[in-house]
């Protein structure tokens, strides 16, 4: 089995599966304050509460705040934010839309604020030691730390953090910009207070997207222009600086050892690596003899088949490599094929719901995936707001307005994908799909399916990976069943990249996550108008306009449990529209690494913080006498 990675982690912050929408934005969105430090000033913010630490926090809870600083940290790319990919990089630019950037850039900025990994949705200060929050939650001045410096010297200052926010609204990755178009204004008060001024009707999160976003420069972009890609390392001002690198093959990082902020509470025990290096691999199996090799030190297992046979090598058997099962309460992400309905031949619900009945999930798991994963059927999968049964009352009132204008199915059961018998080739189910298509308006002509306009029903599975055509190979023989035909094909992963940009694809393969508290990233994810904006995350082309009203309707939900209730309508709409072959999932993290590391004695609740908590264990690399490559 593959469990795709999590394409929408980006920095060492961005644990939770990036609740706000999983590009460049912070983890923890918020609308409520939290304890006072001094009048009118609050040290962090939360969601729908109080913050769980106060404003005299000595650390997090889930770090060794006396962990040694030293060693290194290499790893396989495996996820992706903004315009990066798996596979390759040819800029350092990643917040815009072209090129293909590096991985880990994120570690090199600071952000306003930033997150507790055992809180499913706060913020802590980083930059700015205080936030002042206007009644009307319109307004937010940030109080900037005055010791705040970028790596070259000079200070980290508010007219620093406006141009960012506003070079990021303008020229940033399409997504990014979108995520904030609630702004209004961001300006200088002082050398360390910036306002940012909210419009009118704002998201409940708007005014707090902006305290994630990382901080440029202002003097350092005085000569060069900010949308441009570029292989000369920019300007930084977190722990970490970009080090070596070659391109397309590798990036490193190293520890910045004078950074301004390594004492502050949020930072303690944190950033322990004196080097962290992403390696990228074209092909799994290379990667997978590479780490085997000890080229790279730490793996995170998403191949269920591997991790069940793979680990039978000699360093395993002597105790070099060890594995581990983390626990992660998070929700884990939503995974499944998802059909391109900007293309007429998916425009009908019946013919997405019948190619959907043509995918065995008993058989694949029971063949390929050793039985151990579970079938996912939410778009909020793991997730209290995923629906379940009947609609509530309280659904239901969301649902009426819309009566007539969504699937008559969102206001019955819930639609679940069906089991299977198990066999691979389900002649009941694929009756249905026959029957659905038949109704849809399609008609055989010989062996082949023809759509109703008359041409041809084929269908292209676009990877830039060969990891899934064993799972996808049986899905494809049940539709040429059906008389679709149907082809897997693997391009590189730049052209990857420009076809999903563009949307030129008929299928593709998506793993996304909304956190615990889904928010600015159901608008990103599932909104009629990132259904347009190249490069976006609804992958599908969703545009419902019971969705979007109800998307807006979660941005201001004042309760938790208001907006547990708005999510389950909108997952009932998107499951009875079909625009998804929905997969699998597991709850936890299969690790594995060579033993020169020790970890703190647990790991946040929502982060298994890996590259952020560890550290090298020079104790330990002597033991078994590894020489890092």
């Amino acid at each position: 089995m593959v469990l795709l990675p999590n394409p929408f982690c980006f920095s060492r912050r961005s644990f939770l599966q990036l609740s706000a929408g999983g590009l460049l934005l912070p983890p923890f969105m918020s609308g409520r304050a939290g304890a006072a430090t001094e009048a009118g000033e609050v040290h962090g913010l939360s969601v729908f509460g109080d913050l769980a630490l106060p404003a005299d926090f000595p650390h997090f809870a889930y770090v060794n705040p006396n962990a040694p600083k030293a060693g290194q940290m290499v790893l396989q790319v495996s996820s992706t934010s903004g315009n990066q990919n798996f596979t390759t990089f040819n800029t350092l630019n990643a917040y815009i839309l072209k090129g293909d950037g590096a991985a880990g850039m994120g570690l090199i900025f600071d952000t306003l604020m930033t997150g507790n990994a055992d809180e499913p949705d706060s913020l802590y200060g980083l930059a700015a030691r205080a936030v002042k929050v206007s009644a009307d939650k319109s307004a937010y001045r940030f109080l900037l730390r005055k010791e705040a410096r970028f790596h070259d010297g000079s200070p980290l200052s508010a007219e620093d953090v406006a141009f960012s926010l506003n070079v990021l609204r303008t020229k940033g990755h399409p997504s990014i910009r979108q995520a904030l178009r609630d702004i209004d204004a961001a300006e200088a008060e002082a050398d360390d207070i910036v306002l940012v001024k909210l419009k009118p009707h704002h998201s409940r999160e708007a005014g707090l997207i902006v305290a994630g976003q990382p901080i440029f420069s202002a003097a350092y972009y005085k000569t060069r222009e900010f949308d441009a890609t570029t292989l000369e390392p920019p300007l930084g001002s977190g722990a970490y600086k970009v080090g070596r690198f070659d391109q397309g093959h590798f990036i490193s990082f190293d520890r910045v050892p004078d950074y301004w902020g390594r004492d502050l509470p949020v930072n303690l025990g944190q950033a322990n690596f004196d080097h962290i290096r992403f390696e990228y691999f074209a092909d799994r199996k290379v990667a997978f003899e590479a780490f085997k090799a000890g080229i790279f030190t730490f793996r995170e297992e998403f191949t269920s088949a591997v991790w069940a046979t793979g680990y039978d090598f000699s360093a395993v058997k002597e105790g070099r490599v060890q594995r581990a099962t983390l626990p992660d309460e998070s929700p884990m992400g939503t995974q499944g094929w998802f059909l391109n309905m900007r293309r007429d031949k998916f425009k009908d619900p019946r013919i997405r719901q019948a190619v959907g009945l043509a995918f065995d999930f008993e058989w694949t798991n029971a063949n390929i995936m050793y039985g151990v994963y579970s079938r996912t059927t939410s778009f909020f999968q793991n997730s209290p707001m995923a629906a379940q049964g009947k609609p509530s009352p309280e659904e239901l009132a969301l649902l009426e307005p819309y009566r007539g204008e969504i699937p008559a199915e969102a206001f019955g059961e819930v639609y679940a994908p069906p089991v299977s018998d198990g066999s691979g080739q389900d002649r009941e189910l694929l009756r249905r799909a026959n029957t659905l298509l038949m109704d849809a308006g399609c008609k055989r002509q010989g062996a082949a399916l023809m759509l109703p306009d008359g041409k041809p029903f084929e269908i292209e599975f676009l990877d830039f990976d060969g990891a899934l055509e064993p799972h996808t190979a049986p899905f494809i023989k049940n539709l040429k069943l059906l008389g679709i035909e149907a082809r897997y094909r693997v391009v590189d992963a730049a052209q990857y990249k420009r076809r999903t940009d563009d949307f030129d694809y008929d299928v593709v393969t998506s793993r996304f996550g909304l956190g615990l508290t889904p928010g600015e990233g159901m608008r990103a994810t599932f909104g009629s108008e990132a259904a347009d904006l190249p490069g976006s995350r609804n992958v599908s082309g969703i545009k419902n306009k019971a969705v979007d009203a109800l998307v807006e309707q979660a941005l201001v939900a004042g309760t938790r449990e208001q907006l547990t209730f708005i999510c389950r309508a909108i997952d009932r709409i998107l499951r009875a529209s079909y625009p998804w072959v929905p997969m699998w999932n597991k709850p936890n993290h299969l690790v594995a690494y060579w033993d020169v590391f020790s970890r703190p004695e647990r790991s946040g609740k929502y982060d298994i913080g890996v590259v952020n908590t560890w550290w090298y264990d020079d104790e330990k690399a002597k033991r078994i006498n590894f020489v890092s490559r």
